[in-house]
């Protein structure tokens, strides 16, 4: 009886979402669930040790955490006190451009959710600039939100209805990552700001959306054209000896012994882990890339044929298989690096020290902003995303100049507005 009353006391009385909890928590939660992977770890020999990688990463950011609210450090106002109030026309300007993007990719036909090959494909300049709908949707939502709360019936069914479009026009696209982006940030808006989220409450709403974007997911893939080379899922073209081949079919066996679906629901943590495993194992033969791989987020942009990071991340971990017959990633589509990943090959440890310290000291300052301004501000719309783009991060990376813009301008924005009054 006794432990169950600590852990009633700690559903009712921790903060969910808190820079102590939230990041680490779902750090732990994802690795955990790769452990469920039906033997997919063993046939792509992915054999290092990840553990002290994410106990250094997770020391580091607790730490980092520590002395920002210890010292009650938050961002400075920039000299752009004149802005406030302004900050909204920016993400009006944005929706309108990335409405325009949208109209004109489902005008020629990029629907991605038809095939792989067809999401895979976009108009690299329309896609990104498509993002700024959901983005600047999100931010004014969620601010009338926090200012016009409690809501009359049509303000509800309005901006629900807002947020079901965009999300269908996500859904057509087939993307993921901006789904969950939405739902999370809505979800810790709604924390802060409406009705506090017991940590029971946010297990079920992981589990539910976890599994909803995990089967989106598996949709995805089951619904390819075969008959397109993009989708093929055969293996490279390279001689085996026969016990090499015999492990291996070996191995198939026992991880066809598990639905598909099933496969499905841990795919992404366990994929995470593999090329984790791998990347670690790159570098420690290769060496360290000392910054040439977020070096690749910036040339991008730059003129002619530029190799994307994640596609360098491809190569990676793809050279240390493909002799034995097998892809991590399939050809000509990008890898997922994990958060920890993405710092180890730069420069090992160190680099996961001061990566993790630095999302340590982003997420406090903004929280002690929030705090400070009070939860019925601009403050936590800026915190919220902050936190979903960082925990998302765990298993992507960042590595993308949009999301890179995107949290420039909710730490810029989050500053300006910042006021000292208490709601």
């Amino acid at each position: 009886m006794k432990r169950l009353g600590m852990l009633r006391k700690w559903n009712n009385e921790i903060d969910s979402f808190s820079p102590y909890f939230f990041f680490p928590f779902i750090l732990i939660l994802y690795f955990f669930v790769s452990l469920f992977d039906f033997g997919k770890i063993e046939y792509f020999e992915a054999n290092r040790n990840i553990l002290w990688a994410i106990l250094v990463g997770m020391l580091s950011y607790l730490a980092a955490v520590h002395i920002v609210q210890k010292k009650n450090w938050m961002f400075p106002s920039l000299g752009l006190a004149f802005l406030k109030g302004k900050t909204k026309y920016f993400l009006y300007f944005l929706g309108f451009i990335g409405l325009v993007s949208y109209i004109i990719m489902l005008a020629t036909g990029q629907i991605g959710i038809t095939d792989e090959s067809v999401r895979r494909h976009l108009d690299p300049k329309l896609n990104f600039l498509s993002s700024f709908l959901w983005f600047s949707v999100l931010f004014l939502i969620c601010d009338r939100a926090v200012r016009e709360y409690p809501f009359t019936k049509k303000q509800m069914r309005t901006y629900f209805f807002v947020l079901a479009v965009v999300l269908l026009l996500l859904v057509l696209m087939g993307y993921r990552t901006p789904i969950a982006i939405m739902c999370f940030t809505c979800l810790i808006v709604v924390h802060y700001t409406i009705r506090r989220v017991k940590l029971s409450w946010l297990l079920a709403f992981l589990f539910i959306v976890g599994l909803s974007l995990s089967l989106f997911g598996f949709f995805r893939v089951i619904t390819e054209d075969q008959s397109k080379k993009f989708n093929s899922h055969e293996g490279p073209n390279v001689e085996l000896n026969e016990e090499q081949m015999s492990r291996d079919e070996a191995l198939r066996r026992k991880i066809d012994e598990t639905p598909k679906w099933v496969r499905g629901l841990t795919e992404v943590s366990v994929t995470g882990r593999i090329v984790l495993s791998k990347l670690m194992e790159y570098a420690d033969e290769h060496g360290y890339m000392y910054g040439k791989l977020h070096e690749g987020i910036f040339s991008t942009v730059l003129p002619g044929k530029q190799l994307s990071p994640r596609m360098q991340i491809t190569e990676m971990v793809n050279s240390l298989t493909v002799d034995k017959g097998k892809y991590v990633t399939r050809p000509g589509r990008t890898t997922t690096p994990t958060l920890l990943g993405q710092f180890y090959v730069e420069a090992g440890y160190l680099a996961i020290i001061i990566g993790f310290a630095l999302y340590g000291l982003i997420l406090s300052m903004l929280y002690n902003q929030m705090k400070q301004s009070g939860f019925a501000s601009f403050q936590t719309i800026a915190y919220a995303f902050i936190t979903t783009i960082f925990m998302i991060s765990i298993h992507t990376g960042l590595l993308d100049l949009l999301f890179l813009l995107m949290i420039g301008y909710a730490i810029v924005s989050s500053a300006i507005e910042r006021t000292r009054t208490n709601i």
